[in-house]
Formats: structure tokens, sequence, C-alpha cells
């Protein structure tokens, strides 16, 4: 086909084939079905990503089963309103928070509920058709009612934050429309509240605009308008947030934003939004032969872009939707949290979602408020937890101190999520990640730690008591050692390579060399801390940690061995209390101990509905903890997935280095790693057919290929290379910036190094709801 066929072809299948719909019509975008995925002119990246779809054929009662979007700060979901004739779409906003920071984050900085807007339809509804289309990020479809029937298309403007909703209804149904409800503007949090909370005050309502006020100064406007064109009709929403500001400049901002939406034609909005979205999608690839598993990863994607960007938020436990039941986690929390929710981002290729990084360069002034005032000497930080979007814990709030009265789960917050921006800079090797973020924070992070560094009678340095995060106090804490033990390597070595003369190098080295060593049981593995075994069910890793993500030992090393795997099988012993994200860890643990077929065990029985502790992924691959919306878990078991396909760790790239024996089929391209290597490979068969290897930074390049027999090892221009062999499965080669290396089994013809959608291996049903 050419060009403008091809074009024309997507653009007619996404808009549907109504003739309802007016081509060039105001209200004219929109949907009825998806786009027939089995056209050869549609790429394997488009065809994975639209296959993923979620369905839903029953109507969604609430945020647990509701289709979402969102474009990293607007976020909307829909499902049944309060009456038979009405669907409630409700929006929350990932910067809409208080601002009375005389209480800790998670009230005095708490997200804030919103609103929604409700529809109502003429008849009561009798069924559904709705598919949220991922590759598009826009939920189509159909509502059937007692009177007729309704299409509508609804998608959050990735670039402008408009939400947009385009209804046409048949006879019957003409009457639909939108009305919107605020909600009123006070935390949802109960834990922790105080005595003299005051909500703050009622909103000022106008024609298609409601004015938020917040008694701190500053707030929200949620403005709206709808385009009619006949029975169509076209809703366009904005919300605009100023903190410090006054509130009427955010009513005028956003009514001027809903003018502007609406003066512009719909098809252009849309195809600037799709046109984000489908570029966000080929930036990495990942297929295996369990098809409910593979759409799983790619909502989590998706959900990851909706949630954040690396110029906006981090994610808090809601993401930017709001739980209208179940949301006491009204902040961002920082002693798991955020670090496994984001991990993702590394390994599929997705630098511009990092907000990680962006938090802590544009508010790491906001650290020394963590540290108590005895210890605010200038060179320490800290982070409490809950906190807001910009790592404000609360005026009155702060972390305590090792071996005081006051001891706290909140020491290791600040360097664990280092460890994350340190992955932003391996991922990357851009000196600037390591020079202006990692190092002067880390620095301040182990310099807080040092204050409480004491020497004991064996010559070591000793952690007084701390808390290792939701089981107990200990001294020489692991948790806390293996947090400090990470951050001194990791600065010793950034010094070594920026080569700044830091005078603190030669106190760090004494840390490294000196620091106790974790507490160990013969038969347990490492300890909680000194005289603190883990005597029962433990949902949360702290104890871990040095297993991973840190990977201070190595599977690699025979002599780690024995400690890694008697620890392990001491916490997988006990799982009555463990939580999703436990089963996720478990998995990328195994994964990390050559242990495939365990590390896929623990991914299935978390994904699979599961119901552990009195928590469950939900049907739209959400999760909740009680009644409490938490987003980690499931973004975390898309990291499990990654680490079953490469891993990269001590300079050794790996590829499908614990692949279950279920899979004897898998296809990946793009998957970034340590080094800046971009990763491309394909198995088949049981048996890895090729792998391509392109250099970012010229770093060097150790890689396990997991091809079987002997190899050759050429460029992209089939040209040989040189290489050695440094152990079984392993090569050494130089590849400058910007070089590809390509490794086949020797003799086998030169391969088409494209990515493929691999078979399924059976049946699989798909998110949402859809029967």
């Amino acid at each position: 086909m050419t060009a403008f066929s091809r074009r024309h072809f997507v653009s007619t299948a996404a808009a549907g084939t109504s003739a309802l719909w007016l081509a060039g019509s105001r209200t004219a975008w929109a949907a009825a079905g998806p786009v027939p995925t089995e056209h050869p002119d549609i790429d394997v990246h488009e065809r994975t990503v639209r296959d993923a779809a979620m369905t839903w054929r029953t109507l969604p009662t609430g945020w647990q089963e509701a289709p979402f979007l969102a474009n990293g700060r607007l976020g909307a979901q829909l499902y049944a309103g309060t009456t038979a004739n009405t669907l409630k779409l409700m929006i929350s906003h990932s910067q809409v928070q208080d601002q009375r920071g005389q209480w800790r984050g998670g009230i005095g900085f708490s997200r804030l509920p919103i609103g929604y807007f409700t529809l109502t339809l003429a008849g009561e509804i009798t069924a559904v058709d709705w598919t949220l289309d991922l590759y598009d990020a826009e939920l189509r479809g159909t509502v059937t009612t007692t009177r007729g029937s309704l299409a509508f298309s609804a998608l959050v403007h990735n670039d402008t934050g408009a939400l947009l909703v385009s209804t046409r209804p048949t006879p019957g149904e003409e009457t639909a429309a939108w009305s919107f409800q605020w909600l009123r503007a006070a935390t949802t949090r109960t834990s922790g509240r105080p005595e003299d909370y005051t909500p703050n005050p009622d909103p000022r309502t106008g024609d298609g605009f409601v004015e938020q006020p917040l008694l701190a100064g500053g707030g929200w406007t949620t403005a709206w308008r709808e385009r009619r064109e006949g029975t169509g009709r076209l809703l366009a929403a904005h919300l605009v947030y100023r903190f410090p500001g006054r509130v009427s400049e955010a009513t005028a901002d956003a009514l001027r934003a809903v003018d502007r939406t609406l003066a512009t034609e719909p098809d252009r909005l849309v195809e600037r939004h799709r046109r984000w979205w489908h570029a966000y999608y080929r930036r990495s690839f990942l297929s295996v032969p369990d098809k409910r598993l593979q759409s799983f990863y790619l909502i989590q994607l998706y959900k990851l872009a909706a949630s954040t960007r690396a110029d906006g938020p981090t994610i808090s436990e809601w993401g930017p939707w709001f739980p209208e039941v179940g949301n006491n986690w009204t902040a961002v929390w920082w002693n798991l949290n955020v670090q496994i929710g984001m991990a993702p981002i590394h390994g599929s290729n997705h630098p511009e979602l990092d907000s990680v990084t962006g938090a802590f360069r544009r508010f790491e002034h906001n650290l020394p408020a963590s540290v108590p005032a005895d210890h605010r000497d200038g060179e320490s930080y800290a982070l409490g937890h809950p906190s807001d979007w910009q790592l404000r814990a609360g005026d009155t709030y702060d972390v305590g101190a090792p071996g005081s009265s006051h001891v706290s789960d909140n020491f290791g917050n600040l360097t664990w999520a280092l460890h994350n921006v340190w992955q932003s800079y391996r991922h990357s090797m851009d000196l600037s990640v390591l020079r202006d973020v990692v190092y002067p924070i880390l620095a301040k992070a182990i310099n807080f730690y040092a204050h409480f560094l004491h020497e004991g009678p064996d010559g070591r340095l000793h952690l007084p008591e701390t808390r290792s995060p939701e089981y107990a106090n200990a001294s020489d804490c692991t948790y806390d050692l293996s947090l400090i033990r990470w951050g001194v390597r990791t600065l010793i070595a950034s010094a070594q390579l920026l080569r700044n003369g830091d005078p603190r190098l030669k106190r760090w080295q004494d840390i490294e060399r000196r620091l106790a060593p974790y507490a160990e049981d013969p038969a347990a593995g490492v300890m909680i801390g000194k005289d603190v075994p883990l005597a029962g069910s433990h949902r949360h890793h702290s104890h871990l940690l040095w297993l991973y993500p840190l990977r201070e030992r190595s599977w690699d090393r025979a002599g780690d061995r024995e400690v890694m795997r008697r620890s392990m099988d001491h916490w997988v012993s006990m799982q009555e209390l463990w939580h999703g994200y436990s089963y996720a860890t478990a998995s990328s643990m195994y994964s990390s101990m050559d242990e495939p077929e365990k590390a896929l065990d623990f991914l299935a029985l978390f994904t699979d509905l599961n119901v552990v502790a009195d928590c469950a992924m939900t049907v739209n691959t959400m999760y909740r903890e009680g009644r409490n919306l938490a987003l980690e878990s499931p973004l975390s078991a898309a990291q499990s997935m990654l680490d079953m396909v490469v891993q990269s760790h001590e300079g050794v790239v790996k590829v499908f280095p614990s692949v279950s024996e279920r899979w004897a089929d898998a296809s990946i391209a793009s998957l970034r790693t340590q080094g800046a290597f971009l990763v491309d490979a394909d198995r088949s068969g049981g048996a890895t057919r090729w792998v391509r290897v392109r250099s970012e930074a010229g770093a060097p390049l150790t890689l396990d290929h997991s091809v079987t027999g002997r190899i050759e090892v050429r460029d992209a221009h089939g040209r040989p290379l040189r290489w050695r062999e440094t152990g079984p499965g392993r090569i050494t080669l130089a590849l400058p910036r910007g070089a590809t290396a390509v490794i086949t089994p020797r003799g086998a013809p030169r391969p088409r190094t494209v990515p493929r959608d691999v078979p399924s291996n059976g049946t699989w049903t798909r998110w949402g709801l859809p029967e």
C-alpha cells in the first residue's frame, strides 16, 4: 500500500465504520469498534498493543473494575452511576493537593478529591460494549439502554490535558447529557487526622466551571463546555491548579483552555494525541507465549505513561486516579512503593517517564526538612513519607534518629530512591545524572547515617537501633546496613569516575571496609538485624534488599549462592502475610538466582487474581490492599517480566537469563540495560536464534548471549567483529558508541533481526470484564 492509503486505512479504522459519524464534524471523532489488527499493513508493534486491549461486556461498578485514562496528570475512570440510567466519569489530578504543611504529608499535603461528570440517559442501561485501546489511549464503545443506545469515545489528551468525550445517540437517547458534581476538598485519609482538621471551603460554581479555593491559598478550577451538532455532543474539560497564586487565575486559564480546545478540529487534536502514544509503544517490544501476561505487561506500560512523566509528579499510591471507595493512601510513599513501581521504566526504555530523577533534580532543597533539627548540619539529607510529589513530608515531621526515642522506618527511603536514580544513570550513561543528582544527594544521605555509626569492640562500625520497614526494630539492621554499603560503594566508584578529589572519599572507604556484616542464622540465612530473626511472615523484603534489587551478592559467584538460597528459602517459607508485590519481588529474586520456573510460578500466582491477605490484583490490573488502591504491585510485576528476558549487573548483560521452559518462544526489541545498550533477541523452540546489541555510550560489553554452541559475531553490515570468550556462553567485545553486534549460531543464515509476536501457548481471557 502507498503511504497515503496506509494513513487513510488507519484513520478510517480508528474512527469506526458507523454512518452516524460525520467526517469533519465538530463532534465527529469517535469510535464504534477496535482497529482490525489482522490487516497486513499494521506492523508488529501496533498489532501486539492493539491485541492487548481491555474490554468490557459487563458494566463496571467502581475503580476496581473500570477503564482508566490519563496523561500523567489528569486521570479519569468510567463506571456505573448512582442510578440505573447514569454513568459516572470520575476525574482526578496528580497535582491537586492540600498545602497545609503544619501537618504530616498524608494530611497536610493530601491529594484531594475533585468531582465527577454524570452522563444521564433516557433509559436504564442494559448492556455495554467498551474497548480500552491501549495503542491510541482511547476508550471507545456503546451503551445500550431500554430506550436506545449511545456510541462514545473518550480520552485525556496527551499534550493539552483536555478530557474529551464524544457521544452520538440513536433515536430514543437524544437527550443524553453531561453534568458535573464537585466533591468536598478534604483529605480522605483517616490515619493520623488531627482533631483540628478543617475541610477546605465549598467551591464557587458558575456556568461551566467549579472554582475550588484552598485555605492555604490558591486552588483549582474545573471547567467544561459541550459542543453540539445535531444530536452529537463533544464534551471538553480542563483542570487548572494554582499554588501559589490566586484561584481566580485558575478559573480564567481553565475557561480559556476549554475555548481553545473546542476551537480546534477534534481530528487534529486526536491525531496529535495518538502520535505521542504510537511513538511511545515503539520504543521497545516484548512478546511471550502467555498472551494474558503479555497483555498484562503492555497494560502496565500504558499505566506507567498514564501515571507519570519526567517533568511531572512521580507516582503516588493512586497515580492520577481517585478511588471513590478505599482511599487512605493520599500521598507518595517512599519506603518501597515508588521504588518498585518506577523500576520498569529503565528496562522498557522509557526514560521520558523518569519522574524520580526529575523530582530530585527539582526539589532537592526540600530534603533537609526531613532531617531532625539536631542533625541539620547542611551536609545531611533524609526523605520522610508520606510526602507530596515535591518531597515535602510536613513542616513538623522528621525521620527521627537511629538509637533515639524517635526511631522510624524512614531512614533508608532516600538512599533506596537514589538507587532508582543511579539505575537511570547506568541505563543511559548520562554523566550529568551521576554528577548532578546521584552523587551530591547520595553523599548527604550517607552522611546522615554516618553520624550514628560507632566503632565496636570488634573494630567494626555498627549502627544503633533502627527499624526494618514493617517488621521490627534492631541494631545493625540489615535493611539500613545494605543501603549504607551500596551507598558508600557507589560514592567511591563515582568519585573515582568524576575525578573530583572529594575529601570525603577516605571516610567512605573506611565505612566500606569496616561496616558491620549482616547478622546470619545458620539455617535461615540473613536476619532482620542483630539478635532479631525473621520469625514470621513478612510481606516486605526489607531484610533482603542486598539480594534484590541492590544485588550485592551475585549468583554468578559460587561463594554467594549458599547464603542467597538459605535467606530466600526462609522468607518464601512463610507467605501468610504476603501482598502482591511480595510475589512480584520473589519472581525477580528467583530470576536473579537461575530459577526460571519458580520465577514464572510466583508471577502467575499474583496475576491470576488470587486473593492473598485481603489483597488482590483487580480485573483492570489495578491492585487493592483491603479497600485501598495501590499502583506499585502490578507495576513491579512488569519488572518481573523484564527480569526474565534481560538482566544487567556488574557489567554483564544477560539475554533470556530466566525464561521458563514453558515459554519456548520469546521476542524482544530495544530493551535497555546498564551500560546504555539496547538489546533485541529472538527465542524459538527453546533456543536463542539471534541476539543484537546496540551501544549508545561505547561502554565495554560483556554478554551472556544464551546462543547454544559455536557462534558468529558480526556488525550491522555482516562484517566479522573481534571478540573473546570469557566463560561458558559469555563473550567480551569492544562496541563503540553507535555500533551494533549481532550474535548467531555459527553457520546459520543471516537472520532477519526484527521483532515478532510469538505464537500463543493457549487460550486466554482479556483483562477488563469481557463476559
